[in-house]
């Protein structure tokens, strides 16, 4: 009798167990439930709060009138680095001349588009820089300059390879629109071959000379040996040369001094020996005071030219020279005088003389006009009485010219 109700109490305590593991299992499951329903609870007040907070940023952003950030756009893909580089700055300057009065030496048309400069400049690789200057003008094209620059070289050196402007005193080194008077000044037509002043094809070597403070910079040149109006090269091997040394510094925080010697000869092509020698002195103030730079300013310039021409007949030594001012009265106003005397190269004996009284006005940096009163007394006995008005203009990223 015995064995039976042990059976049963085993069965019932199996069953018991059973019973405390299903209670275990479901209040596990209550417990997870319970915490899933918190969780969700908890992100749901969460989105609301961020809600909230966007809303009331987009109410402050309203009221200051100021619109919401557009969306970014996507990244794209940075271009190649030669992209843009090798695309040149270009630009057009435009030089309008008319004049007034009467001239029977010079003869200067009334009114004509004298240059219309196209500049193209550009970085040709990490080593050079190549730059061309194209002058149109009313009687044709040319290549006024079209060089390259090696900046890179060893010893700190500079060296151009092309066709450029002769570093050959101050005048000579500008362009015609960066001249501060409408025409050219004596000096420079009759001793060094005309109004384009003496412009080579051939090799240029420049080097800065460390003086402290000073700037120093000395500058040999090599050109094929005919330039118009002032060498002839009879053969190849017949070349003009050209040494120009420059010095400039600044005396005061508003004042500066620029001095400049320059020799050159070639051949004139009047004999087989024949040459003609130049020589030249240069020297520029100019004043700015730091505080009304916008308003005021003066420069003061002069250039002395001698020309050893030797021909059958014997040497022609001849000089010539000039003094220049330049006030500004006001932001867009200069007031400027000339005075020049220059012998003739190819005869010393026949001297001119000159006077000029101009007056410059800018609209803007990209546009002048500027007018000129002028009295040249001519060797033949002319003196002629001239009125000048220059009007340029530029468009496009124009390059600045050397200081």
């Amino acid at each position: 009798m015995r064995r039976p109700l042990i059976l049963v109490a085993v069965s019932l305590g199996a069953g018991g167990l059973l019973f405390a593991d299903e209670a275990r299992d479901t209040a596990s499951d209550d417990r997870v439930s319970r915490l899933e329903q918190r969780i969700a609870e908890m992100q749901s007040a969460y989105e609301q709060r961020i809600a909230a907070l966007e809303a009331e940023v987009s109410a402050l952003k309203a009221a200051q009138g100021t619109a919401e950030a557009p969306e970014a756009p996507p990244l794209a893909a940075a271009p190649a680095p030669s992209a843009n580089y090798f695309k040149p700055s270009v630009a057009v300057i435009g030089n309008f001349l008319g004049v007034a009065g009467s001239n029977e030496t010079e003869n200067l048309p009334s009114a004509e588009l004298r240059e219309a400069e196209l500049a193209l400049q550009a970085v040709v690789d990490p080593y050079a820089r190549a730059e061309f200057f194209f002058s149109f003008g009313e009687e044709g094209v040319e290549i006024e300059e079209g060089e390259v620059s090696f900046t890179a070289l060893p010893w700190g050196l500079l060296a151009k390879v092309g066709r450029m402007r002769t570093a050959f005193g101050k005048t000579n080194t500008l362009h015609l629109h960066a001249l501060p008077w409408p025409d050219e000044p004596l000096p420079i037509v009759n001793l060094l071959g005309g109004e384009e002043g003496w412009i080579g094809s051939g090799f240029s070597i420049a080097k800065l000379i460390p003086l402290g403070d000073v700037f120093s910079e000395l500058t040999a040149q090599v050109f094929r040996g005919d330039a118009e109006n002032l060498f002839s090269a009879p053969s190849r091997n017949d070349l003009a040369y050209n040494g120009h040394y420059r010095v400039f510094s600044d005396l005061s925080e508003s004042t500066n001094l620029d001095v400049g010697l320059s020799y050159g000869f070639g051949p004139n092509g009047l004999t087989e020996q024949s040459d003609t020698q130049l020589e030249a002195v240069d020297v520029t103030f100019r004043w700015k005071p730091l505080r009304s730079a916008a308003y005021r300013s003066a420069s003061l310039r002069g250039e002395f030219l001698r020309s050893r021409r030797e021909d059958p007949l014997g040497t022609q030594n001849a000089d010539g020279w000039l003094l220049s001012g330049e006030y500004q009265l006001a932001r867009r106003w200069f007031l400027g005088a000339r005075y020049e005397r220059s012998d003739r190269a190819d005869d010393a004996a026949l001297t001119d003389r000159g006077q000029a009284l101009i007056l410059t006005f800018w609209p803007s940096e990209f546009s002048q006009l500027r007018g000129e009163l002028r009295r040249r007394h001519y060797a033949e006995g002319e003196t002629a009485d001239e009125a000048l008005l220059q009007v340029q203009f530029g468009i496009g990223a124009h390059g600045a010219h050397p200081f």
